[in-house]
């Protein structure tokens, strides 16, 4: 008579078996390719998810690809703000950034949220650096529109050579979304908005945005309807059409930029889900929505 347990060990065992066999192709493919991941909403926030996120980023990195992190920190930002009874404002999806609030910004990004995610890929055995747009000039900027979000700006350059020595040396750059400009003016940038233009910049394979949905959805009631693959010219047309909409759109934006700059694929995933970034890169299904230039 056979035990139970061990049956259930085999089946066990033999589900680890084939999804090492599938990720092995995978692993293959982007050893020595640069993977630069957005890391932000409940992925952020929930310490289990911190937690899986970093042992993916840190994965990704013992097998020979090169993940790249940039993370906002909205949620600590609105605490702060809430404590030191400084009002805050969203406009267009940004928020209209003061003075003021631009220096809880920079305290929040630059000497909390920054140094807590280093600290945990480190935990995990990988080696990460942080850094901002503003060391080295690796990001200048300048102010966005007409100033009416005040010190919110947009990418006018990248100098990814500040980023070189450290991919080669095997180091993970973790990088805040703050910059400045040739003035010396410092900006609070879109998360998404440096992710785009550092994973152009450095001809990276793949663009990862880790949000707080599922991915492109033809209807935005039926989560069943996700999009998981689409070329660069649909995406256009839902956006002219308004299927994609209301937050999705400079996500969907920012992939689009990215891809017209030479990025091999742009991927907009559930952060929500343990293990998401692994699921997405090293199963053939994967689990968010895949946009490519062509094919």
């Amino acid at each position: 008579m056979t035990n139970n347990s061990s049956l259930y060990q085999q089946n066990d065992d033999s589900i680890r078996v084939a999804v090492l066999s599938e990720a092995l192709p995978y692993i293959q493919k982007f050893a020595g390719r640069r993977i630069v991941i957005k890391y932000g909403g409940s992925a952020m926030t929930k310490q289990s998810l911190q937690e899986a996120v970093f042992r993916d980023i840190a994965l990704l990195s013992s097998v020979g690809a090169h993940p790249i992190v940039v993370h906002g920190g909205g949620p600590e930002i609105n605490q702060w703000l809430t404590k030191l009874d400084i009002k805050s404002e969203f406009r267009d999806g940004l928020r209209v950034t003061t003075p003021e609030t631009m220096e809880v910004v920079q305290m929040v990004l630059l000497g909390k949220v920054n140094k807590q995610i280093v600290k945990g890929i480190n935990k995990v055995g990988a080696l990460s650096i942080g850094i901002c747009g503003i060391d080295g000039k690796l990001i200048q900027s300048r102010c966005l529109g007409d100033g009416s979000h005040g010190l919110v700006g947009e990418v006018s350059k990248v100098n990814a050579d500040i980023l070189e020595p450290l991919i080669a040396k095997g180091y993970i750059p973790v990088i805040s979304s703050i910059a400045s400009s040739e003035d010396g003016i410092t900006y609070n940038i879109n998360a998404d908005t440096i992710a785009g233009e550092i994973a152009a910049a450095i001809g990276a394979e793949k663009l990862i945005l880790l949000t707080d949905t599922i991915g492109i959805l033809k209807d935005q009631k039926d989560l069943t309807s996700l999009i998981r693959h689409i070329r660069l010219p649909d995406v256009r047309k839902l956006i002219e059409q308004g299927v994609v909409n209301g937050g999705m759109t400079p996500k969907a934006q920012c992939c689009i930029r990215a891809l017209a700059q030479g990025v091999g694929a742009a991927h907009i995933i559930d952060g929500r889900i343990p293990h998401s970034l692994l699921l997405e890169i090293f199963t053939d299904k994967g689990i968010g929505t895949m946009i490519v230039s062509r094919g």
